[in-house]
């Protein structure tokens, strides 16, 4: 997979400029119909020369030639950040996100801006300007959101390894809904220079990959402390693929209440292998969780519309309130009634509140154990085109939002299929422990 993929260009068995043009095979071949791609580097091939040097010169580059595809809310220098959005779509990015420097430092080369929610703004990849993109892996059905392009484009087998941002789930909603592994950092441990935000204090960039190695070194690389961004850690991450033996792993009973009966028993089949696996399993109460999703949004709404406030189409692209979608439109509406004085006080301050709880709560549960294990979402992805409510839309987030709250990593690895539809399963750990969640991704990965 991609460690033995690496090892091949590092030992000139096969060239960066060879990755680079079989992926543009595939992608010219599969994404008319995918729709996982907005824009395609056209100095790739050019680029991937180059890396093709550097390793002849014996230069040992970590990413030496992987072919990596960009959420297209992180910048990208040359390249266009439209966020999917008709308010930036015509925005060329001037500089690199600092997850982009360090990306092109390690000989990684970037293919292409991938396809999203509208800035960010959803959980089934539908609500793009540019259309909709396709699950690979259920074609019928949506691959859920917010990165959608960026699991769609692995799934679809166009990269090696892609990069999302998570707000609220949505690098491990598409990464279950595709089949593919997907993790959340802590906050403060990748910088967030270079990213249009959705939320500031929620959300994180991180990597999606086919295996969990490619996970593993892309968090490496683009881990650690950024000047550029003051809400970075000093922490320099160093992961290896080890198993789950001796680890306690949690699960809460209030899970089965808000699941799906079908995702509920596949997801008792992967408590099942990690137990096999020399795991202990533990259950545990989570009495706040459905208080999360509420008090997500609310935060969300009015970050999101503080953030939108430079939007104005006086020094780059248009207006967004005269030209954005319904669920971006309604997030800033909402956002800007919330933020009002005489409503401040019973709507985001309650908001906080409540984020305080939840995370004094799962911080809790975890000191006790490794890990807690869950269902990613509550039900299996609707088709696509199918009408729903946004608060049913909301809820596919029920069960991920909460480690945005408290700020805590979140990995996620495919589990089994229902009905030919990908089901994922994750894992939450301490703030920095994401080698505990890589390895319990590697633990249910090596069962593919």
């Amino acid at each position: 997979m991609i460690k033995e993929k690496l090892e091949k260009i590092k030992n000139q068995e096969l060239s960066a400029k060879e990755n680079v043009e079989n992926f543009l095979a595939k992608i010219e071949e599969k994404d008319d119909e995918i729709n996982a791609f907005i824009e395609i580097n056209k100095k790739a091939v050019e680029e991937a020369k180059k890396v093709d040097e550097e390793i002849k010169k014996g230069r040992n580059l970590k990413l030496a030639g992987l072919v990596f595809a960009i959420k297209s809310n992180i910048n990208v220098k040359g390249l266009r950040a439209t966020c999917a959005s008709k308010t930036l779509e015509n925005y060329v990015s001037t500089y690199d996100a600092t997850v982009i420097e360090r990306l092109k430092k390690e000989g990684a080369i970037i293919i292409g801006m991938t396809n999203m929610d509208e800035f960010a703004c959803g959980s089934s990849g539908e609500t793009s300007y540019f259309g909709p993109t396709l699950n690979p892996r259920a074609k019928e059905r949506i691959p859920g959101g917010s990165s959608s392009g960026s699991a769609a484009a692995v799934a679809g087998e166009m990269c090696d390894i892609a990069l999302g941002s998570d707000t609220g789930g949505s690098i491990r909603n598409p990464a279950s809904h595709c089949g593919v592994f997907g993790l959340k950092p802590t906050y403060g441990l990748v910088s967030r220079y270079g990213l249009i935000d959705l939320a500031m204090s929620l959300d994180q960039i991180g990597p999606i990959s086919s295996d969990v190695y490619g996970v593993a070194v892309a968090l490496e690389v683009i881990g650690g402390y950024d000047v550029r961004d003051n809400t970075t850690l000093k922490y320099k991450p160093k992961y290896e693929l080890n198993g789950v033996e001796n680890y306690t792993i949690a699960y809460a009973k209030e899970f089965e209440e808000i699941c799906d009966k079908r995702i509920y028993s596949e997801f008792l089949k992967g408590l099942r292998i990690l137990e096999n696996k020399g795991a202990k399993i533990v259950e545990i109460s989570l009495p706040n969780l459905e208080k999360g999703l509420p008090a997500y949004y609310l935060i969300n709404f009015v970050e999101f519309f503080s953030a939108t406030r430079k939007f104005d189409g006086r020094r780059y692209g248009y207006r967004i309130e005269e030209v954005c979608g319904k669920e971006v439109l309604r997030r800033i509406l909402l956002g800007k009634y919330i933020s009002q004085k005489e409503y401040s006080g019973k709507y985001y301050k309650k908001a906080l509140r409540f984020r305080n709880l939840i995370r004094e709560e799962i911080l809790k549960a975890l000191s006790n154990v490794d890990l807690i294990a869950s269902p990613v979402t509550p039900k299996l992805p609707h088709k696509l085109g199918e009408e729903i409510e946004p608060l049913e839309m909301y809820k596919y987030d029920i069960l991920t939002v909460i480690a945005n709250l408290a700020g805590i990593p979140a990995g996620v690895a495919p589990l089994s299929k229902i009905n030919n539809i990908p089901v994922g399963i994750q894992f939450q750990a301490k703030p920095l422990e994401e080698q505990k969640i890589i390895n319990a991704m590697h633990a249910v990965g090596e069962e593919k």
